[in-house]
């Protein structure tokens, strides 16, 4: 890949409907640092756009606050890299505003790629991802948070990516490091040494 590669990917960071621990559908609280951490790998790997969805009007009014004080208050003139990421960051109601919105973009409805800690017969591969994307169609990655996306959700996406596996059987990272770690092993430059 040469180094001005940028697919044609968007992420949707979805807060409803995920899992508590005891595995009951939910609406999550939003995280700063999911906001920060996430637009920033977003940036850095030429994604699109990053879209936080929540239906939560106090949740939606919180994430406002964060991005305007970094993309137009204080924020931005102290840290003027930091408002660049976080300009990325659309916020939404529903999967399906999501998808309407890139629809009006132009860029056609996006085929929705969702990412789980659990094994599924039906996941792709890193490569398999890889090779989708040169087609320059459009991709929507979806992160849940809390315990992960809702089983309703899953079995409705188009392609369900394949998990991250350490050298362990621990197996719960935080959605932010998971988004880098998919981000990089997606989209990183064949880089020789």
């Amino acid at each position: 890949m040469e180094k001005s590669y940028r697919p044609n990917l968007h992420l949707a960071l979805m807060h409803y409907p995920v899992m508590n621990k005891n595995g009951d559908v939910i609406a999550s609280a939003v995280t700063n640092l999911d906001l920060h951490d996430i637009s920033r790998a977003a940036k850095t790997y030429g994604v699109r756009s990053f879209y936080v969805v929540t239906p939560l009007a106090d949740q939606k009014s919180l994430i406002e606050k964060i991005v305007s004080h970094w993309v137009s208050g204080a924020g931005a003139k102290y840290n003027p890299i930091r408002r660049e990421a976080l300009e990325l960051i659309r916020i939404k109601d529903s999967l399906a505003k999501v998808t309407d919105h890139i629809r009006s973009q132009g860029e056609g409805t996006p085929k929705t790629v969702v990412t789980c800690a659990r094994d599924y017969d039906r996941s792709i591969s890193y490569s398999s991802f890889q090779d989708m994307l040169k087609n320059r169609s459009s991709y929507l990655l979806i992160f849940g948070t809390a315990w992960g996306l809702s089983e309703n959700f899953i079995s409705k996406a188009d392609y369900i990516l394949e998990p991250i596996k350490g050298n362990t059987d621990y197996n719960h990272l935080s959605v932010r490091s998971a988004a880098s770690i998919i981000l990089d092993r997606l989209l990183k430059l064949d880089v020789r040494c």
